[in-house]
């Protein structure tokens, strides 16, 4: 198997972690340089035709896109550590945390970058900065929920690491490039939490 990603955009991280939480060896790693629009050659939009990362290249051939799906294709097949849930109730409750953590807390620190950075001018095209200000707000406010969350229990979804841990590691990783740190805004169980993840083998950025 190939995944193409992309090593600090978030929902490439997200699989990359994922399949390393499962120790699986055999997948070979192809880093696409989103900057020089790799991602938007022909030849890259034959896997993905929206040129979008990540993609998993199966060995028939086939091409997985959207993070989340490899992430349920990589549970089924190697079932063990189990990052889902377990049972019917488990999974559910996963699942919610997961899309809370993917919506409410990946998508408004992505907009807040895409539309503030600069550097992102060339990516995305025009920029809205007042949507960037709407956006940060959204961030600090599920920052504090978050927060809280954490100071009652272990991790995002109840007491043990779970897809939904990785999802809002790997957002709140890349929202270091607008200077947001949990410490500094005071939010220290989630800081607490993100040091723990960021200990883990699987974390790490090649």
């Amino acid at each position: 198997m190939k995944l193409y990603t992309a090593y600090r955009a978030p929902y490439p991280r997200r699989a990359l972690m994922f399949i390393r939480e499962k120790q699986i060896a055999d997948v070979e790693i192809v880093n696409i340089d989103l900057m020089k629009n790799e991602h938007r050659t022909e030849s890259f939009k034959a896997l993905s035709p929206f040129a979008r990362i990540p993609v998993l290249q199966l060995d028939d051939g086939r091409a997985l896109g959207e993070s989340r799906a490899i992430c349920s294709w990589i549970e089924a097949k190697f079932p063990e550590p189990n990052l889902m849930g377990s049972d019917p109730e488990e999974r559910a409750w996963i699942e919610m945390h997961d899309r809370r953590m993917d919506f409410y807390w990946m998508s408004p620190i992505i907009a807040w970058i895409r539309n503030s950075l600069p550097n992102m001018e060339t990516l995305v095209g025009r920029q809205y900065p007042d949507f960037a200000q709407g956006q940060r707000e959204i961030v600090f406010k599920t920052a504090a929920w978050l927060d809280e969350q954490l100071a009652r229990q272990s991790w995002v979804a109840g007491e043990r690491f779970t897809i939904a841990d990785i999802t809002a590691f790997c957002a709140l990783e890349v929202a270091r490039v607008v200077h947001f740190r949990p410490r500094d805004a005071g939010f220290h169980a989630l800081q607490e939490w993100r040091d723990r993840i960021a200990a883990r083998d699987s974390a790490g950025i090649e």
